[in-house]
């Protein structure tokens, strides 16, 4: 079969869609199916450009690690597209890309299906602050129906968030399918070269945050969480590893509380090189979104025998199990820093939680996640 991926985000963007999109990239390839990618020209190159159709893009106001690109220059492209011969398109995006997928579909008549990995909802008013949130949430509803209904089929992460597209009277056809955990993610890392680079002593308390540094990662929560915890533990550090529009706030609020030498902003990290010694440097990875459809870093900590606390909303509903290598804990101070208190004061706890974490996340294969997309995409192409 030949895929052809439309996306208006991708590396060298890193985030969880980037992340999806490279790893059923490469499972389908391992299956012996061809995957092209568009996606925007960020003005560098991503580690591997095979397969990818790089296009012009401008910067999106008030989000400049983001870019818009060229529908007419896509639409420029037509046809060497044809040529291709492509037998599906699987739009990842729901922005120039969407329309660009619906649009192709058309043209080359071929069936379009769309992964929805974001939950607009919940924070889009986070990025239009003068409109109401009972406006915003309204829009997202009602753009979200008018896209779902306007495709072959659709991806849906997790079932929590199925039920909630079918509320809003998206009729599409609809598939479970989520990313899976690719095997590099269990390869050990190593605990104490991380900690060396970042000068964090070997046996201080460290509690960690991958992700997008965003309002609707719900972070804020996290540090007044860790404000909390200080006070029993005083020498905790929260490392937090990622970059995005919320991160200068979020110091502020840092600042603001004197909490400066328990919090620490690292950035970006190379996923396939870094990442998992930051994983398996922490003693608890510790997460509260509302937002995340899946919540794959649940997972990849997890693999690294990272014991998890966390709360369970959405998406991270179908992917968490109680005592199956996370501790699920109210989005209330004394609640979720109680659980970080108890589990810092017993190593073996952590240590009998982190093995059991391993085991689930190892039933998360990406392979496995790939057979299933194939299936899907079968199912909508006979």
């Amino acid at each position: 079969m030949k895929i052809l991926f439309i996306s208006d985000v991708y590396f060298p963007r890193v985030n969880g869609v980037s992340t999806s999109i490279e790893t059923f990239r490469r499972n389908l390839h391992l299956l012996g199916h061809t995957v092209h990618l568009i996606a925007p020209d960020y003005g560098r190159p991503a580690t591997d450009e095979t397969g990818i159709l790089r296009v012009p893009a401008r910067r999106v106001p008030f989000d400049p690690e983001d870019r818009f690109m060229s529908y007419s220059w896509v639409m420029k492209q037509l046809d060497n597209l044809r040529g291709e011969r492509y037998d599906l398109i699987h739009v990842q995006t729901p922005f120039v890309a969407h329309y660009l997928g619906v649009k192709l579909s058309y043209l080359l008549d071929i069936p379009c299906i769309e992964t929805y990995h974001t939950f607009f909802e919940e924070y889009l008013y986070h990025y239009i602050p003068l409109a109401p949130k009972w406006l915003t949430r309204y829009l997202a509803k009602r753009f979200s129906r008018h896209q779902g209904n306007s495709l072959d089929g659709m991806v849906i992460p997790s079932r929590p968030m199925q039920r909630v597209l079918q509320d809003y009277g998206i009729e599409t056809t609809m598939e479970v399918i989520a990313t899976g955990i690719e095997p590099e993610s269990f390869v050990p890392g190593d605990r104490i070269a991380f900690r060396d680079r970042f000068g964090i002593p070997k046996n201080q308390p460290m509690l960690l945050f991958v992700g997008r540094v965003a309002h609707e990662k719900n972070i804020d929560f996290l540090i007044k969480v860790v404000d909390q915890v200080r006070k029993q533990v005083e020498d905790v550090l929260f490392v937090i590893a990622g970059e995005g529009p919320a991160r200068t706030s979020l110091e502020q609020d840092v600042r603001k509380r004197a909490i400066g030498e328990n919090v620490r902003f690292i950035g970006y990290l190379d996923r396939h090189t870094e990442l998992n010694n930051c994983y398996s440097a922490a003693d608890i990875f510790i997460f509260s979104s509302r937002t995340e459809t899946q919540g794959l870093v649940l997972l990849e900590a997890m693999a690294q025998g990272v014991p998890v606390v966390s709360t369970a909303e959405l998406g991270t509903r179908d992917v968490l199990q109680d005592g199956a290598g996370v501790w699920i804990a109210q989005e209330e101070l004394s609640d979720f820093s109680g659980n970080i208190v108890k589990m810092l004061g017993h190593d073996q706890v952590r240590s009998e939680l982190g093995e059991l974490g391993r085991a689930y996340a190892n039933e998360w294969s990406s392979a496995g996640q790939a057979k299933k997309m194939l299936a899907f995409y079968d199912s909508i192409t006979t």
